[in-house]
Protein backbone atom coordinates (compact mmCIF):
# COMPACT_ATOMS: atom_id res chain seq x y z
CA UNK A 1 0.00 0.00 0.00
CA UNK A 2 1.52 3.35 -1.11
CA UNK A 3 0.36 6.14 1.41
CA UNK A 4 2.37 8.87 -0.19
CA UNK A 5 -0.11 11.06 -2.18
CA UNK A 6 -0.19 14.33 -4.62
CA UNK A 7 -2.99 17.13 -3.92
CA UNK A 8 -3.85 20.69 -5.78
CA UNK A 9 -3.39 23.41 -3.77
CA UNK A 10 -4.90 26.90 -5.03
CA UNK A 11 -4.22 29.68 -3.03
CA UNK A 12 -7.05 31.94 -4.82
CA UNK A 13 -6.49 35.79 -6.15
CA UNK A 14 -7.88 37.21 -2.84
CA UNK A 15 -5.07 35.27 -1.10
CA UNK A 16 -2.75 36.33 -3.65
CA UNK A 17 -3.49 40.25 -3.37
CA UNK A 18 -3.45 39.89 0.34
CA UNK A 19 -0.01 38.87 0.11
CA UNK A 20 -0.16 35.18 1.71
CA UNK A 21 1.67 33.19 -0.70
CA UNK A 22 4.71 32.64 1.25
CA UNK A 23 3.31 31.57 4.76
CA UNK A 24 0.96 29.21 3.45
CA UNK A 25 3.58 27.74 1.70
CA UNK A 26 5.28 27.56 4.66
CA UNK A 27 2.58 25.62 6.01
CA UNK A 28 2.66 23.18 4.39
CA UNK A 29 6.45 22.72 3.59
CA UNK A 30 7.35 22.83 7.76
CA UNK A 31 5.20 19.76 8.21
CA UNK A 32 6.83 17.56 5.46
CA UNK A 33 5.19 18.52 2.36
CA UNK A 34 7.11 18.45 -0.85
CA UNK A 35 6.12 21.20 -3.59
CA UNK A 36 6.82 19.04 -6.92
CA UNK A 37 5.24 21.38 -8.78
CA UNK A 38 4.25 25.42 -8.90
CA UNK A 39 3.08 28.46 -10.64
CA UNK A 40 1.18 31.34 -10.86
CA UNK A 41 -1.64 32.21 -13.45
CA UNK A 42 -4.24 33.96 -14.38
CA UNK A 43 -6.40 31.55 -15.58
CA UNK A 44 -9.70 31.93 -18.06
CA UNK A 45 -13.25 30.90 -17.57
CA UNK A 46 -13.08 27.77 -19.37
CA UNK A 47 -10.69 26.16 -17.02
CA UNK A 48 -12.19 27.07 -13.90
CA UNK A 49 -15.27 25.75 -15.41
CA UNK A 50 -14.26 22.37 -15.23
CA UNK A 51 -13.25 22.46 -11.89
CA UNK A 52 -16.66 23.51 -10.59
CA UNK A 53 -18.57 21.11 -13.06
CA UNK A 54 -21.44 21.98 -14.52
CA UNK A 55 -23.47 18.65 -13.72
CA UNK A 56 -26.46 18.13 -11.87
CA UNK A 57 -25.35 16.39 -9.12
CA UNK A 58 -22.30 18.71 -8.69
CA UNK A 59 -24.45 21.66 -8.81
CA UNK A 60 -27.33 19.74 -6.65
CA UNK A 61 -24.73 18.99 -3.70
CA UNK A 62 -23.60 22.65 -3.68
CA UNK A 63 -27.35 23.70 -3.93
CA UNK A 64 -28.51 21.72 -0.98
CA UNK A 65 -25.04 22.72 1.06
CA UNK A 66 -26.35 26.23 0.24
CA UNK A 67 -30.02 25.51 1.64
CA UNK A 68 -28.59 23.93 4.77
CA UNK A 69 -27.60 26.89 5.64
CA UNK A 70 -29.99 29.30 5.01
CA UNK A 71 -32.39 26.54 7.09
CA UNK A 72 -29.69 26.92 9.74
CA UNK A 73 -29.88 30.70 9.98
CA UNK A 74 -33.98 30.76 9.80
CA UNK A 75 -33.83 32.57 6.50
CA UNK A 76 -35.37 32.49 3.28
CA UNK A 77 -32.84 31.66 0.12
CA UNK A 78 -35.71 33.36 -2.40
CA UNK A 79 -35.39 36.39 -0.97
CA UNK A 80 -31.51 36.70 -1.35
CA UNK A 81 -31.34 34.51 -3.99
CA UNK A 82 -34.48 34.57 -6.01
CA UNK A 83 -35.37 30.74 -6.19
CA UNK A 84 -35.53 27.81 -3.39
CA UNK A 85 -34.28 25.31 -6.24
CA UNK A 86 -30.89 23.52 -5.30
CA UNK A 87 -29.44 22.84 -8.23
CA UNK A 88 -30.31 26.67 -10.07
CA UNK A 89 -28.43 28.12 -6.45
CA UNK A 90 -25.68 25.61 -7.65
CA UNK A 91 -25.73 26.79 -11.06
CA UNK A 92 -25.35 30.55 -8.83
CA UNK A 93 -23.13 29.60 -6.55
CA UNK A 94 -20.37 27.74 -9.38
CA UNK A 95 -21.12 31.43 -11.56
CA UNK A 96 -19.20 33.06 -8.06
CA UNK A 97 -16.68 30.70 -7.46
CA UNK A 98 -15.91 30.84 -11.72
CA UNK A 99 -15.63 34.76 -11.60
CA UNK A 100 -13.80 34.57 -8.24
CA UNK A 101 -11.36 32.44 -10.06
CA UNK A 102 -10.34 34.61 -12.98
CA UNK A 103 -10.15 37.63 -11.42
CA UNK A 104 -6.41 38.04 -10.47
CA UNK A 105 -3.15 35.74 -10.73
CA UNK A 106 -3.70 32.26 -8.64
CA UNK A 107 -0.76 30.29 -7.49
CA UNK A 108 -0.98 26.43 -8.24
CA UNK A 109 0.33 24.04 -6.16
CA UNK A 110 1.36 20.45 -6.04
CA UNK A 111 1.79 18.85 -3.03
CA UNK A 112 3.33 15.28 -2.40
CA UNK A 113 3.33 13.48 0.68
CA UNK A 114 2.44 10.75 3.14
CA UNK A 115 -1.31 11.41 3.09
CA UNK A 116 -1.30 14.79 1.92
CA UNK A 117 -4.68 14.99 0.59
CA UNK A 118 -5.62 14.60 4.97
CA UNK A 119 -2.79 16.46 5.94
CA UNK A 120 -3.46 19.48 4.11
CA UNK A 121 -7.56 19.70 4.57
CA UNK A 122 -6.66 19.28 8.17
CA UNK A 123 -4.09 22.65 7.41
CA UNK A 124 -6.45 24.82 5.62
CA UNK A 125 -9.66 24.07 7.92
CA UNK A 126 -13.33 23.72 7.36
CA UNK A 127 -14.91 25.95 4.01
CA UNK A 128 -17.44 27.41 6.89
CA UNK A 129 -14.67 30.05 7.99
CA UNK A 130 -17.24 30.44 11.10
CA UNK A 131 -15.62 27.22 12.39
CA UNK A 132 -12.43 27.11 11.06
CA UNK A 133 -10.27 27.30 14.38
CA UNK A 134 -7.21 29.47 14.55
CA UNK A 135 -3.80 27.97 13.79
CA UNK A 136 -5.69 26.84 10.51
CA UNK A 137 -4.97 28.75 7.16
CA UNK A 138 -8.33 30.07 6.65
CA UNK A 139 -9.15 30.39 10.44
CA UNK A 140 -5.80 32.81 10.54
CA UNK A 141 -6.25 34.67 7.22
CA UNK A 142 -10.45 34.92 6.50
CA UNK A 143 -13.43 36.40 8.56
CA UNK A 144 -15.69 35.35 5.96
CA UNK A 145 -19.30 34.14 6.57
CA UNK A 146 -20.83 32.01 4.37
CA UNK A 147 -24.31 33.26 5.04
CA UNK A 148 -22.49 37.44 4.20
CA UNK A 149 -21.11 35.82 1.19
CA UNK A 150 -24.86 34.83 0.13
CA UNK A 151 -26.60 37.74 0.81
CA UNK A 152 -23.92 39.66 -1.29
CA UNK A 153 -24.51 36.93 -4.03
CA UNK A 154 -20.20 36.26 -4.12
CA UNK A 155 -18.54 33.16 -2.99
CA UNK A 156 -17.24 32.64 0.92
CA UNK A 157 -13.38 34.20 0.43
CA UNK A 158 -11.83 30.91 1.52
CA UNK A 159 -8.33 31.98 0.62
CA UNK A 160 -7.42 28.61 -0.44
CA UNK A 161 -8.86 24.91 -2.28
CA UNK A 162 -7.48 22.35 -1.71
CA UNK A 163 -8.64 18.63 -3.37
CA UNK A 164 -11.30 16.72 -0.78
CA UNK A 165 -9.93 13.44 -1.70
CA UNK A 166 -7.74 11.57 -3.47
CA UNK A 167 -10.18 11.08 -6.48
CA UNK A 168 -10.60 14.74 -6.93
CA UNK A 169 -6.73 15.05 -6.86
CA UNK A 170 -6.30 13.08 -9.13
CA UNK A 171 -8.84 14.80 -11.52
CA UNK A 172 -7.24 18.19 -10.53
CA UNK A 173 -3.87 17.57 -11.27
CA UNK A 174 -4.41 16.62 -14.73
CA UNK A 175 -6.86 19.86 -15.04
CA UNK A 176 -3.71 22.15 -13.52
CA UNK A 177 -0.49 20.34 -14.42
CA UNK A 178 0.90 19.45 -17.69
CA UNK A 179 3.35 16.75 -17.08
CA UNK A 180 6.71 18.68 -17.81
CA UNK A 181 5.70 21.26 -15.24
CA UNK A 182 5.74 18.15 -12.43
CA UNK A 183 9.64 17.12 -10.68
CA UNK A 184 10.46 14.26 -8.51
CA UNK A 185 13.13 14.81 -6.23
CA UNK A 186 14.42 14.15 -2.93
CA UNK A 187 14.41 16.69 -0.11
CA UNK A 188 17.04 16.35 1.91
CA UNK A 189 15.96 13.45 5.05
CA UNK A 190 13.92 11.73 2.36
CA UNK A 191 14.59 7.92 2.22
CA UNK A 192 16.87 7.07 -0.72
Amino acid sequence: MNFVQRTVVLIKPDGVRRGHVGEILARFEKVGLKVVAMKMVWVDPDLVGKHYKDDNDYLKTVGDKTLENYKKYGSEPGEDLGTNDPVEIGKMVRRWNIDALTNGPLVAILLEGIEAVGVVRKLIGPTNIAVAVPGTIRGDFSSDSLMYANVQKRPIRTIVHASGNVEEAEFEIKLWFREGEIFDYKRFGEEE
